[in-house]
């Protein structure tokens, strides 16, 4: 007499009939754990952190690039995320679930050139390149930044005699040094560019690693040639 109503689900081999008591377990309301030790709850929001810090890093080039940012809060802020980013990393659970940059990108699907070459050179860009130098107001300031500069080279260059040539004595001199000579001039001079790269080839390595002998021959030469070249400007 009536039409047989169509079923709202599929019909299984078994005639297996949703009921309401299967439905009662679950609880929609209940957070669900995506982590079954504290361990491994730690690792995840260190990992979370890391993507925060990139995509904040990529947001931060984008507004210096665009002047919607000063140098100097620039400069304070991406200091502070690079070393955030290195801090995270630092722990080898953390940097081995991590892997590399470029994997990382890719299982998480970001796009950061930007943050990808600021994480790369390990530095702010007011650092790397400076915008201008402000003239110093008096003859006995300007001698002050010139002595500031011989001085960083010195101490750079008599760690690497010495044999101190860990990624976590040379580097903070290497950027002591460039910050130095920033202050005094935004020109280019012979082996300047060593600085940089140096910096860069630092801070691909581990706190704890240490130039090769032949590597250190190479970035005492770079480092007096620079400090020749800088010291040529003055004339």
């Amino acid at each position: 007499m009536y039409a047989q109503r169509q079923l709202a689900y599929a019909p299984t081999p078994y005639s297996y009939t949703p009921t309401s008591s299967l439905s009662a377990t679950i609880n929609l309301d209940e957070e669900l754990k995506l982590a079954a030790t504290n361990t491994e709850r730690d690792l995840y929001e260190s990992l979370a952190e890391v993507y925060s810090i990139i995509t904040t890093l990529e947001a931060l080039e984008k507004a210096y690039l665009k002047d919607s940012i000063g140098e100097s809060d620039y400069t304070g802020t991406c200091s502070r995320l690079l070393k955030q980013y290195k801090s995270n990393l630092a722990d080898e659970s953390v940097a081995r679930a991590f892997g590399d940059l470029e994997s990382f990108k890719r299982e998480w699907d970001l796009e950061c050139p930007r943050a990808t070459e600021r994480i790369r050179l390990g530095l702010p860009a007011t650092v790397e390149q400076p915008v201008h130098v402000a003239n110093a107001t008096t003859s006995g300031a300007a001698a002050s930044l010139v002595a500031a500069v011989t001085e960083n080279f010195i101490t750079l260059l008599d760690a690497t005699r010495i044999g101190m040539v860990s990624k976590d004595t040379l580097h903070p001199l290497l950027v002591d040094v460039i910050q130095a000579v920033n202050k005094v001039t935004d020109q280019e001079f012979e082996n300047k560019g060593k600085i940089v790269t140096w910096l860069i080839t630092l801070n691909q390595m581990r706190a704890s690693e240490e130039l090769s002998e032949e590597q250190a021959r190479e970035i005492q030469f770079d480092i007096e040639s620079a400090y020749y070249g800088f010291k040529a400007t003055l004339k």
